[in-house]
């Protein structure tokens, strides 16, 4: 589904991700890991086009997408949900969710939308700015998912979540993943819930890739320690 090879990622003259190769296979959830400024944010920021690559290439499905604006990246194929959620606080909810349509040229939120988030469908002419910390987030998966992508990315999506709505999030992502056929990327800190949900886990150090392995197998005490040192 996605393949990243070589992937340099530069801030001005200092580079931030040095050389990554990785693969995501069709319908799997890869948690990519590492403490902060380990170069999470900026590896999801880069697959969606919002920073440049340096050097390498990266494919959607065996088409290269290593040059293509953010928009065409979405027209192509790639879903996001920023860190911090980024939604619009002063529309509604049906109006937020309907700015994902513009790549679809859909006019109506489609009602399975709906089915996975219902806390949505009862606020849906509220404003956004008035829902908790996890409808938000709720909101900008939605959103994410109406321009009807076939690999889904998101940055951090536990932070500043309350656990109980952690756990509900893990399920929706397995449930999106299964009832969509989705690849999912997801940069997170937080263990539990990468356990809960992910397929394969990739741990970054200094911006490059320390530790990969299956969930099946992992040494979750060796993951644990390079998210604590």
């Amino acid at each position: 589904m996605l393949s990243v090879r070589d992937y340099h990622v530069a801030y001005g003259q200092s580079e931030v991700l040095h050389g990554l190769n990785f693969q995501v296979k069709p319908r799997e959830i890869v948690a990519v890991m590492g403490r902060n400024g380990m170069g999470k944010s900026t590896l999801m920021k880069s697959l969606i086009g919002m920073v440049p690559v340096a050097q390498g290439m990266v494919t959607l499905e065996d088409i290269d997408i290593t040059h293509l604006k953010s928009h065409q990246r979405v027209a192509g194929g790639l879903g996001f949900v920023p860190q911090g959620r980024m939604i619009f606080s002063t529309m509604t909810v049906k109006e937020n969710i309907e700015t994902g349509l513009t790549s679809t040229g859909e006019k109506t939120i489609p009602e399975d939308l709906y089915e996975l988030f219902p806390v949505l469908e009862e606020m849906r002419n509220r404003r956004g700015g008035n829902l908790s910390g996890g409808q938000q987030q709720q909101l900008a998966i939605a959103r994410a998912l109406a321009s009807k992508p076939k690999l889904l990315l998101l940055d951090e999506p536990t932070e500043g979540i309350q656990p109980s709505i952690i756990r509900e999030m893990a399920r929706t992502l397995k449930k999106i993943r299964d009832t969509r056929g989705l690849s999912i990327i997801v940069s997170e800190q937080v263990l539990s819930f990468t356990l809960e949900i992910a397929d394969r886990v990739i741990v970054l150090e200094k911006g490059e890739i320390v530790h990969e392995e299956e969930r099946a197998s992992l040494n979750e005490a060796k993951v644990a320690a390079y998210l604590s040192v």
